[in-house]
């Protein structure tokens, strides 16, 4: 890209900047992004230099065919979904699902049914789906063709994807993985197993969220030949006709970088230096570092390139928490919950980053005391859908006071973003529940969204 840039090649085609120089200001890479002009291949047909970035990504992953994503793991998502559906099927769905899953059911015409992940009481997080949840599930819609599982959670949570694709698939039920935050974990064994390595039929994963590319580029894998062509079919259908070509660079480059195997042996040193350094802290609570044992909660597995920062009993919100890193230790964190702060970290995080970290949570600590919590075991309810998300296209209702819209049926999906799922789906009937968990978030200072936008005062259902 930047040979041809340089080439004196003048552009009378897309995209309309024409290179000029005189809109250089050091910030736009206009020089660099180019469309699918001779010698420069198609993202969807590719035979050349996009040819050899998949072949990268196909060895570095171990699978039999990798798709560059270049509208993040969305499009990826919604691609695998109408791959491996019908319409009309019925779909097992992960609860804990992010919202793209949720538009995909709607858009094909699934019959969702829900899998309830259980609540970790200590930190109140999703935990593992497991393997009897899934055969449970399986056996109770016999008819289900399709099982969609995120793993790993936005905090780290893995499932047991071996064991859940084997029963699965005893029942031809094939298996998706939304595994968006999971991009790093063929790069180092401390890191849990990858989906499709585990027997996954199909996952999605982010190389933006945990390894150095830029923002909306991902990844669509399989060793399933079978599903190679519906794949390539349907991403020409959610995927862009024109794709970045800056993006698609980035992810060679950030191919070519996770070939580092030092820089990968590094981070982990800093991960392990940064636990150990957690042991200090008397009052905060981070999952699975310093004195939190992993052992001790429902998991199958866990990611460490996750930090979750609990102030569960602390006497501040996580809120609070996140706007002390902000101001006071210009420290952005990734996610804001009223009970914890999520902070991600990558190859790329400096021992100066995680000393700055550690410091400021040393300070905050010290002026932290426990007070005794006696919170109830949390007991997770199945949704009651009463209308399918297809069946909700083109329904009439009405915006209604949030306190009024108990026992009424969702028009809208209601969410925190991050991590994006949502609160209450379309076809759901809202329930106290569901009104308290946005009273909760909203008064924790927490945005909570919707999709006609009137949440939290009115949200759109059936009357």
């Amino acid at each position: 890209m930047k040979k041809y840039s340089k080439s004196g090649a003048y552009p009378f085609h897309m995209p309309g900047h024409k290179r000029n120089a005189l809109l250089y200001d050091g910030t736009m890479p206009y020089e660099i992004d180019l469309t699918e002009i001779d010698g420069f291949d198609n993202l969807h047909n590719a035979d050349g230099c996009i040819l050899e970035v998949q072949s990268l990504a196909e060895r570095l992953y171990n699978v039999r065919k990798a798709f560059l994503l270049v509208n993040g793991s969305t499009g990826g998502i919604l691609s695998a979904v109408r791959a491996m559906t019908n319409r009309g099927d019925k779909v097992l769905v992960a609860r804990n699902c992010h919202k793209s899953v949720y538009n995909a059911l709607e858009l094909c015409g699934l019959n969702p049914a829900y899998i309830v992940p259980n609540i970790d009481n200590n930190f109140g997080i999703n935990t593992s789906i497991t393997p009897e949840q899934a055969e449970s599930a399986i056996k109770n819609n016999p008819d289900a063709t399709l099982l969609i599982i995120t793993s790993p959670t936005y905090e780290g949570v893995v499932s047991d994807i071996e064991e859940i694709t084997k029963i699965a698939h005893l029942h031809n039920v094939r298996v998706l993985v939304d595994e968006a935050h999971g991009a790093h974990f063929p790069f180092s064994k401390a890191f849990p197993n990858e989906a499709v390595q585990s027997g996954a039929d199909v996952a999605v994963t982010s190389l933006h969220k945990t390894l150095p590319s830029l923002t909306q580029t991902a990844l669509l894998i399989t060793n399933k030949e079978e599903l190679i062509e519906p794949l390539a079919e349907n991403l020409a259908i959610f995927e862009t006709s024109s794709p970045s070509y800056v993006f698609m660079s980035a992810i060679e480059k950030c191919l070519e970088y996770c070939q580092n195997q030092k820089a990968f042996e590094e981070y982990i040193i800093r991960l392990n230096s940064f636990n150990e350094k957690c042991k200090e802290l008397k009052n905060i609570k981070i999952l699975g570092y310093g004195n939190d044992n992993i052992k001790n909660h429902s998991f199958f597995d866990f990611d460490i390139s996750k930090l979750t920062v609990s102030v569960r009993g602390l006497g501040i919100s996580g809120t609070q928490l996140a706007d002390r890193l902000r101001n006071e230790f210009n420290l952005e964190p990734e996610m804001v919950c009223s009970d914890y702060v999520l902070l991600i970290t990558t190859v790329c995080d400096t021992q100066d980053g995680f000393e700055r970290l550690i410091n400021a949570l040393r300070i905050i600590d010290s002026e932290c005391s426990v007070k005794e919590l006696n919170i109830p075991p949390i007991n997770p309810k199945v949704p009651r859908l009463a209308l399918n998300p297809s069946e909700c296209y083109g329904r009439v209702g009405a915006f209604t006071k949030l306190e009024n819209s108990i026992n009424k049926i969702s028009l809208e999906y209601v969410w925190a973003y991050p991590p994006g799922i949502p609160i209450v789906a379309k076809g759901e009937v809202i329930t106290k529940e569901v009104v308290n968990a946005v009273k909760e978030q909203t008064e924790s200072g927490i945005s909570v969204y919707s999709t006609k936008g009137r949440v939290p005062e009115e949200i759109y259902c059936i009357i």
